[in-house]
């Protein structure tokens, strides 16, 4: 017996949606790639996400064999996560609903974040099927990162995860330092507990000439800092506008080619993202560095590469990452990452191998260990071959595997 069929459940934000925009980031991609992959195995994948658009069809075919189903729950419109929460029920029901009139019948249902996981088990019970699910973020694991500034998760968004927890046949952790997070800090059983890492796809995600990637992309000559991800303080893009005026310029440089410029792709994200893309201005105008940051607004998935290919390192100063797509996919393209040592990016980089791990927040520890990598090219030589070579650990192929192993597991097909 075979899996034949999967319900993704991915309700606060679309895998046709942008990345870098709003919600959208990480985990669309994720999605996105997956059940494409499921469908090039023959399983009938659909995705059934919140209808944000009244125009948009009910259902979208992505290519054969994959499906997203636009679910009636709220106003069609854009809302904060937050304020989706009265709409879970309402979502839920109309996965059900749509499931019994249009078919196919699901093997298991397999949501994604607390609040898809919340219907997840919900549709559980009433279509009588197994759920696995993928959280992608951990409001617990997100609180002891978070800066002092910041809301704190809630007890609504903690309670529900354990109970989505304690209710999912299998729980997926993306590393090993998320299957240790949901032990030790949501006592998770550990033989419902299970890992798979995100893939990458490598056709799109390699090597390339920096040269003419900047001459396409209009990015000028002289040290490039990357820096990809929505603008919202976990993110910590102050870290690294800071550390990008701690930077000298290279030995012989000048202020005109020598100093390092910062390319920023991405767009205001959550309830404090416009405040946040506002601090960040006003500390790259206090500190004299405004005029060597570049702001580019969020790009289709698939053209990040020319950016990844362009740079000399990427810098990924987050609070909080389950597993770190971007330093992953960056890593594929030969591209040195300067990491904050936290959470997944601990097993996606491979520290003086792949990339430089760096502990806490302080930029000056940022700015240091960039500085090494700008100044001493034999490193960064050595740390570019070492990340394509790393890279090539993670691949949608791979995850496609291990998941249908998964899913065999708690359906017993």
């Amino acid at each position: 017996m075979t899996i034949d069929a999967v319900a993704y459940l991915s309700m606060h934000t679309s895998p046709l949606a942008q990345p870098g925009f709003g919600s959208a980031g990480g985990m669309n991609v994720y999605i996105e790639e997956l059940a494409a992959t499921m469908a090039s195995r023959g399983v009938d994948a659909v995705v059934f996400t919140r209808r944000t658009d009244p125009e948009a069809p009910a259902v979208v075919v992505r290519r054969p064999g994959y499906r997203v189903v636009h679910v009636d729950a709220g106003p069609a419109r854009e809302l904060e996560t937050a304020s989706l929460v009265p709409y879970v029920g309402t979502f839920a029901e109309g996965v059900v609903q749509w499931s019994a009139a249009n078919g196919p019948h699901f093997d298991l249902l397999h949501s994604h974040y607390w609040m898809s996981g919340w219907a997840g088990v919900v549709c559980k019970e009433a279509m009588g099927i197994p759920l696995a699910n993928s959280f992608h973020t951990l409001g617990r694991i997100k609180d002891l990162a978070r800066r002092s500034d910041e809301q704190p998760s809630g007890p609504l968004r903690t309670l529900t995860e354990q109970e989505v927890i304690s209710r999912s046949d299998c729980v997926i952790a993306s590393t090993p330092h998320e299957f240790e997070d949901l032990l030790d800090h949501y006592g998770a059983d550990p033989g419902r507990l299970c890992t798979s890492p995100p893939g990458i796809d490598h056709e799109t995600f390699r090597p390339g000439d920096a040269a003419e990637a900047r001459r396409r992309l209009g990015l000028p000559a002289g040290p490039l800092i990357l820096f990809v991800g929505r603008i919202q303080p976990l993110k910590g893009l102050d870290v690294a506008v800071r550390a990008l005026a701690m930077l000298p310029p290279p030995e012989g440089g000048d202020a005109a080619s020598g100093n390092p410029r910062l390319v920023v792709v991405g767009g205001p994200s959550g309830p404090d993202g416009a405040a946040e893309l506002a601090a960040v201005e006003a500390i790259a105008a206090r500190l004299g560095v405004a005029d060597r940051i570049h702001f580019v607004d969020p790009v289709p998935h698939r053209a990040l590469a020319g950016y990844y290919q362009a740079a000399d390192l990427l810098v990924m100063p987050s609070r909080s990452e389950s597993f770190g797509l971007v330093a992953a996919e960056a890593q594929a393209c030969g591209l040195p990452v300067v990491v904050s040592a936290v959470g997944g990016l601990r097993s996606v980089v491979a520290d003086d191998r792949s990339g430089l791990l760096v502990s806490g927040h302080e930029p000056a520890d940022y700015a240091a260990a960039m500085h090494r990598l700008l100044v001493d090219p034999g490193l960064a030589m050595k740390l570019s071959v070492g990340a394509e070579e790393h890279a090539e650990q993670f691949s949608w192929s791979a995850t496609a595997d291990r998941f249908l192993e998964l899913y065999a597991g708690i359906t017993g097909k």
